[in-house]
Parts: C-alpha cells; structure tokens; sequence
C-alpha cells in the first residue's frame, strides 16, 4: 500500500464501517432481544429508531470540534464514548437500558459518520476524492452484506449480548487505528476556534446554498431508501416468504452487491464523465428502477427474485449517486468542511428517520409496502436533483 491515500481510504472505510455494523449486525436478534427483556417488536425496533436520531443530531457536534481541535481528537471522544455504550448495551438488564445504550451508541458513532469526510476532503478534491470515497464505500457496502451474516454466526454460539461484545472489539481496534495509522490532515494555523457566530454564519451559508442542501437532500432521500429496508426487510422477508434468519441474512446481503459493484466506478466515472452527469444519470436510474419496481409488484409480480433483482439495480445507481453526492457538497466548502460534513450527515440521517416514520403507518409487512416506500424515496432524491442543479445531464 505505498499510495498514502488508498491507505488512508481503507482505515477510513474500516472506522466507516463500525456504525453499519452496530446497525446491522444485530438486525437477525431483535426477536430473541424483544423475548429475553420482555418487550414486543415495536420496543425492540426503538433500539434502531433511538440510535438513528442521536447519530444524525449528535453529528453537529464533531463538525466544529474536528474544525477546532483537528480531525483526530474528536474521533477518539467519539469511538471511546461507543466503546463504554457497547459494553452497557450487552450487558442492559431491560429494554429501557438497552434504548439508552443504544442511543449513546449513537452519540458516539456520529464521529465516523461526521470526520472522515472532512479527512478527505483535507487531502484531496474532484474525482481524487469521489476516488477514495468510492473506497470507502467498498467498506460501507460490504457491511450490510456481512454485518447480519456475522450477527448470525455469534448468535450459533451465543446471544444478542456476545454481538455487542464483538462489537465493543471492533471499537477498540477502531481506536487503535485512530491513534497510531491515522495522521492529523488538518494543520494547526487552519483550525477555527469553536465559537457561535461563525457557526451560526457557516451554517446560513450552508443553508442558503441551494446547490448544497440539494446535494445534501439527494444523500439524504438515497439514505432514507436504506433505513426504510433495513426497518422492514426481516419482517417482509420472514413472514411474507418464509424465510430462516440465516435466509434473511442471506438475502439481506445481496442486495448490497449492486452499491458495493458500483461505487467502484464512482470516481472513474467522474473522472471520464464529469461529476455532474455521472449523478445525474445515476439519480434518474435509481427513480427509474424503483418505480418500476413499485409498479411490477403492485401487479402482482411480487416473487422474491423479482424484488431482490429490481433492488439490485435501484442500489447499483445509488452506488454511484452517493459518493458523488459526497463530494460535490464538499467541494465548494473547503474552510468549512467539517461544519458542512456534519451538517450534511445530519440532515441526511434526520430525513431517513422521518421517511421511516412518515411511511411506518402504512407498512403491513409486505414487498408492496416495503418497495412503494422505496420508490418515494428515490422520486424526491430525483426531484431534489432536478431543483438543485442546474440541469440534470442525461446525454
């Protein structure tokens, strides 16, 4: 690995990794979670909905921190305070516990969510970076695919708790990388103390630039398509086709493979094409795909191939969109960047916690609720590109 930047990438996409995984790796548990604390489904599933909004808001946090003390400082806080909330989730006597130390999970994870784009955008801008954010992504993506499969095999020789145990491992490697391979890539005379007025001037900046908060949208709608899956694919793929845990998992992870396959040409792509048209294709194909995916089965062509194939496609585009996304938010933003990551980040993990919460009434466990959800999101990501940049280019 003599490339500085590829090494880079791939510690960052591991510590990106740590939050899917605390996300996804105890998906096949909740029903022995909801039987040993004595809950139903539903306050089983507020472990998820409590982690998801302290992780968006929490990310406004280590924005300014990592523009005021540097990148690495608030990535220690961060993963050390996951570290102790990990070791309180597997050992939670109750549910109540259990949604507490889940929601300080989530008060740590932020930072992997919020810094390590501004790290990238430190060394690195245009199709350099949509290149190591692609690399991330190859972390990112892989983890939804492996996180259930791994929760299922500790569950083989263990419990719900012994997963938080191997993730509470996880986190102290995480800080090992943090303090011994990752190098600071912000320079003390480029710091900005934390201070209200100039967050408060950044944040107006960044709320009034149209371009930013439809980049931003875009990988906020592309998110909340993930987070209505993840809270509704173990029901619809258990009960509407009988699927075992480890079929979930199974399951589950493929639909992974089309964003893994092709986040991998987000920066070549770029880089051939042009940011703006590689986004604009891909956010047009994603709308397409679920859409028509919608349609089909609404027709009655609800098969799990079918449903699993058209995912596929609709999360290969967004393999693209997302990076892109990324970076083209970024770019314009260099002296803000850690303001304008975390901001970013928690408009998009607050706009997938509405999604979830303004199409959860009409969820009945079914592909056709499950994929019409889908396919809203991915129309108002295409209604957002369409708003915010000046011409979506489709040729």
């Amino acid at each position: 690995m003599r490339d500085p930047l590829f090494r880079m990438a791939l510690v960052l996409g591991v510590l990106s990794a740590v939050g899917p995984f605390a996300i996804d790796m105890y998906l096949p548990a909740l029903p022995q979670v909801a039987a040993d604390l004595g809950t139903t489904e539903a306050g089983a599933a507020l472990t998820l909905t409590s982690y998801f909004i302290v992780f968006g808001i929490a990310q406004m946090i280590y924005g300014p921190m990592a523009d005021a003390l540097g990148r690495k400082t608030p990535l220690v806080v961060g993963v050390a305070i996951f570290t102790a909330a990990t070791v309180g989730a597997a050992l939670a006597p109750t549910i109540g516990w259990l949604i507490a130390a889940r929601a300080v999970q989530g008060l740590g994870a932020a930072t992997l969510m919020a810094v390590p784009r501004a790290v990238i955008r430190d060394v690195a801008t245009g199709p350099a970076a949509a290149r190591v954010m692609s690399t991330i992504m190859i972390v990112i993506a892989v983890s939804p695919m492996l996180a259930p499969l791994t929760g299922s095999l500790v569950m083989a020789w263990g419990g719900w708790r012994e997963i938080f145990a191997v993730l509470a491992v996880a986190a102290l490697v995480s800080l090992a990388l943090i303090l011994f391979v990752l190098p600071e890539t912000l320079a003390p005379e480029h710091r900005r103390p934390v201070s209200l007025a100039p967050m408060l001037s950044g944040a107006r900046r960044l709320l009034t630039d149209r371009r930013f908060m439809g980049l931003t949208m875009i990988g906020g709608f592309g998110m909340a398509s993930f987070f209505v899956f993840i809270s509704s694919a173990s029901f619809v793929y258990t009960r509407q086709y009988g699927l075992s845990p480890m079929g979930f998992s199974l399951a589950f992870a493929a639909n992974a493979i089309g964003f893994f396959s092709a986040s991998q040409f987000a920066g070549p792509m770029a880089q051939r094409y042009g940011m703006e048209r590689v986004i604009s294709l891909a956010i047009t194909g994603f709308a397409a795909a679920m859409i028509a995916l919608a349609l089909i089965v609404w027709l009655g062509l609800d098969a799990l191939p079918v449903v699993m194939a058209g995912l596929f496609v609709g999360n290969a585009c967004l393999g693209l969109v997302m990076p892109t996304a990324m970076v083209m938010s970024l770019d314009p933003h260099p002296d803000i960047a850690g303001l304008a990551s975390s901001l970013g980040g928690t408009f998009q993990m607050l706009t997938g916690g509405v999604m979830i919460a303004l199409t959860g009434p009409f969820m009945d466990n079914s592909a056709a609720s499950m994929v019409a959800a889908i396919a809203l999101c991915a129309a108002l990501a295409w209604c957002a590109a369409a708003l915010s940049l000046p011409r979506l280019r489709l040729a």
